[in-house]
């Protein structure tokens, strides 16, 4: 494991990315205000398990905001599954978010709102609130290396104009929800890991106990999430723990960690975090009390790419998957056209196995012999593979080095893992695959950058992202295709089938027929793993 200063200039590097792609809303204000009397004029009103929740009109329909679905897992509920939420008297005003969970702060782009560990909330937005309504629901898990990030950051609004009933998930972040240590098990050798994911799978239980009063369908929920998100879908996918809570997935930019690590492993990181946050006894009684901004401070910047707990994931995901051992579900999943290049060429960093490395951005008069090292320290091959891998992606075809290392990375990071997921359950489901190739998409979280789809590009054209630090509104035919795609997603949460006269969208028949989606419209792709080199990258 990393030593701390190296967890730290990962953290200051990563921060410009990964919490760039989800700003803050700086002036949200804390959940779970109690108002007590009666409605105050037209809001609208629902009762829920825990109690009668106030929240607000906006347009085409209605949100609620900051919704407990568990208790605070604070004090002795530290690192324990989630339990149920605490039952509340009088109207919970439901208009304002929750707080985010604890994460790491930076200056210029600070965590969503306030934070706390009590921080279980979900938010849902709805064309209506007749209980025999019926709408798809759709679950979104947010990304940011299951350490930063918050469900404020994605206004389900429009998308619930399209029909459906939009849930967005706080869930446990860094240490507090990925932490692996043996003092922590319920049980002498039971898991200690996977709370984020464990919060996941309370929130989709919430779902099946309280949707239908908000006009949803508990018979009829996709889940859906982007990059450690699309991940958390995957774990969902072949977890036992989360069997009959969904119906559907969608899979954003997050196929690029399918091989999980041991828990043996995890736990002996938990030991050395143990040490290093002060509690060298290694007991559950101190580690409970650290300070949760030490927790934060010392915890690696990304817990990508998770742990094989034993109860919510009983294999890697990718083992599973091979294995047929997944919900057969229908799945639309798929990438950006440069995932690797805000990465790499913001960063000097690139995801690679599912971990972040360094990867130095090669400047206009790299060499041949340069471009070889590069390759082969970030992918970590030989320097015969990082010959082969230049000689298929040389440096002459791309007019900037940077785009040369981009796109051979997210090759081979994400598009061909994702086109792997593809064939190993397109055999078993109905199977829908994308590339987001609109390379004129809005740099909103990193302002002027090169003009390529890269990772979180898309989320802009299904949410809306009103606090991004460099907000650009849409032209003419990036909303045509905005308006496709979000019709296309609810199309498919509806019924399992993302096409639509606007949308023609082909089911994945193993080797082809990738919807390429581009403004103003998409196209289909035939030849989608060859133009990749999806089979280069399985050789090697």
């Amino acid at each position: 494991m990393n030593a701390t200063r190296s967890r730290h200039a990962l953290r200051a590097a990563l921060c410009a990315a990964l919490v760039a792609l989800t700003v803050a809303n700086a002036g949200a204000a804390a959940a779970g205000r109690r108002v007590a009397g009666a409605v105050v004029g037209a809001a609208p009103v629902v009762h829920i398990e825990g109690g009668t929740v106030q929240g607000v009109h906006v347009g085409g329909g209605y949100a609620f905001h900051g919704l407990p679905y568990a208790a605070p897992p604070v004090g002795s509920l530290r690192w324990r599954p989630p339990q149920p939420p605490v039952r509340w008297k009088g109207i919970r005003d439901a208009s304002q978010y929750g707080a985010s969970c604890p994460q790491p702060t930076e200056p210029l782009f600070e965590p969503p709102g306030p934070q706390s560990e009590d921080c279980l909330f979900l938010n849902v937005s709805t064309p209506t609130l007749r209980p025999d309504a019926k709408r798809p629901v759709l679950v979104w898990f947010h990304g940011g290396g299951f350490t930063e990030d918050g469900s404020l950051n994605y206004d389900g609004t429009k998308l619930a104009a399209d029909g459906l009933v939009v849930v967005t998930v706080n869930y446990r972040l860094g240490a507090l929800g990925f932490l692996a240590h043996s003092a922590l098990a319920v049980r002498p050798g039971g898991a200690s890991e996977n709370y984020g994911l464990m919060d996941q799978q309370a929130a989709l239980r919430w779902v099946q106990d309280n949707i239908r009063r908000f006009g949803g369908d508990p018979h009829d929920v996709t889940i859906a999430g982007q990059s450690a998100g699309g991940v958390s879908v995957l774990a969902h996918l072949v977890s036992p723990e989360s069997h009959g809570l969904f119906q559907r997935a969608i899979v954003e930019s997050g196929a690029f960690a399918l091989d999980q690590i041991p828990r043996t492993s995890a736990e002996a990181f938990g030991q050395s975090f143990a040490d290093e946050v002060g509690c060298s006894d290694q007991t559950a009684a101190c580690l409970r009390h650290v300070p949760v901004s030490t927790l934060v401070a010392d915890f690696p910047t990304a817990a990508i790419p998770g742990v094989v707990d034993g109860k919510v994931l009983t294999q890697s995901i990718g083992s599973a998957l091979a294995a047929g051992r997944f919900a057969h579900v229908p799945l639309l999943n798929g990438v950006n056209q440069n995932e690797e290049l805000i990465f790499v060429a913001g960063l000097g960093l690139a995801v690679s196995g599912g971990t972040f490395v360094p990867a130095p951005a090669p400047g206009s008069g790299t060499s041949e012999s340069e471009y070889e090292g590069e390759i082969a320290s970030v992918l970590g091959v030989s320097a015969a593979r990082a010959s082969a891998i230049a000689a298929r992606y040389p440096l002459s075809a791309f007019p900037l080095p940077v785009l040369a290392l981009s796109t051979l990375l997210s090759d081979a990071n994400f598009v061909c893992p994702a086109v792997q997921v593809d064939n190993l359950i397109s055999g078993k489901v109905p199977t829908f695959a994308y590339e987001f190739d609109d390379g004129t998409a809005p740099p909103i979280f990193t302002g002027p950058f090169y003009p390529f789809a890269t990772h979180s590009s898309e989320i802009q054209y299904l949410f809306d992202q009103p606090n991004a630090p460099y907000a650009t509104p849409l032209n003419p035919d990036q909303e045509t295709l905005a308006a496709g795609m979000r019709q296309a997603w609810a199309n498919f949460a509806a019924g399992g089938d993302p096409a639509s006269a606007a949308v023609p969208w082909p089911a994945f028949n193993g080797t082809s027929d990738v919807l390429s989606l581009v403004e103003p419209q998409p196209q289909v792709d035939t030849a989608y793993a060859a133009s990749h080199n999806c089979s280069f990258w399985a050789a090697g």
